[in-house]
């Protein structure tokens, strides 16, 4: 299968970052702008869980290409919340995170940030430090490459697809 070439570079969110730690296939899907089935049962649950959540804190803050889950001040330092249904993806999460961070230093924000996890009562703080940054840099080069292809990565079965909202894009 091919789809068209990109006439631009593809706009990098949190949640291309997120897609580029779980699986090639939704970056390259998303960037196309081929939303996953909003009718996934577990979509329609992270959506609840953010929304149910934290309800004196301000939600889904736009910035850029981004959406905060939650932003808010503590002890005059800006903070970044994302929130989870569960740790199970922590290093997505932690990178999507990083993402936020990330953006908003060059802009000449600094911030820091605070995964929760609610259902756990957990909560990580992650910090911006020069590792993460590169890991980063490098990440938004495998986006706009697998985004600039002319057709999807091949399927590769991971531990995700099971509950992947394009499970019937990929294996129908």
């Amino acid at each position: 299968m091919t789809g068209p070439i990109l006439s631009e570079s593809a706009r990098i969110g949190g949640t291309l970052v997120w897609y580029a730690a779980i699986c090639s296939r939704q970056v390259w899907l998303m960037a196309r702008g081929v939303e996953p089935d909003r009718r996934d049962e577990l979509l329609r649950l992270g959506r609840l869980n953010d929304r149910e959540t934290y309800v004196r804190d301000r939600h889904d803050i736009s910035f850029g290409d981004n959406r905060f889950d939650i932003l808010r001040e503590e002890g005059g330092t800006l903070v970044v919340a994302e929130v989870k249904k569960s740790s199970r993806s922590m290093a997505a999460a932690r990178l999507q995170l990083g993402h936020y961070l990330y953006e908003l230093e060059k802009q000449g924000q600094e911030a820091k940030g605070v995964l929760l996890f609610p259902q756990e009562r957990r909560r990580e703080e992650v910090l911006l430090d020069e590792p993460l940054r590169k890991r980063l840099d490098r990440i938004y080069e495998e986006i706009r490459a697998i985004a600039s292809a002319a057709s999807p990565p091949p399927l590769a079965r991971c531990a995700y697809c099971r509950s992947c909202a394009y499970g019937e894009w990929c294996w129908s």
